[in-house]
């Protein structure tokens, strides 16, 4: 079972980078746009042997598994470095979508 748990644990790490989200990095107009992502995985295995008198007993059993988010980007340029993330444009989707909402709400009520 080690060299499979070896193996598996291989596998996710090639597969666990910020390239499996966003891509590579990006130079232009004298910006670089550097992503940022939250990758995580686990895995994890077991394995067990109950002697019998009919037949040896075993077992084996394994997994993993891999998550993978974006979280925004870094800004590098002449000015200095900023962090984007994506939640920012997400609250500010929300918020005016609320405002919409509550805004239409009110338009009714008044006829």
């Amino acid at each position: 079972m080690p060299e499979n748990l070896q193996s598996m644990f291989e596998r996710l790490s090639k597969s666990a980078g910020v390239h499996s989200v966003y891509g590579d990095a990006i130079s232009a107009h004298g910006k670089t746009i550097i992503p940022v992502a939250r990758i995580s995985y686990g895995f994890g295995a077991g394995s067990g042997r109950k002697p019998r008198e009919s037949a040896p007993g075993e077992g084996e059993g394994g997994g993993g598994g891999l998550y993978a988010a974006p979280l925004g980007v870094l800004e590098v340029s002449d000015a200095g470095t900023r962090f984007i993330g994506l939640n920012e444009n997400r609250k500010l989707a929300g918020a005016a979508l609320a405002g919409f909402c509550l805004g239409a709400f009110l338009a009714r009520c008044r006829h």
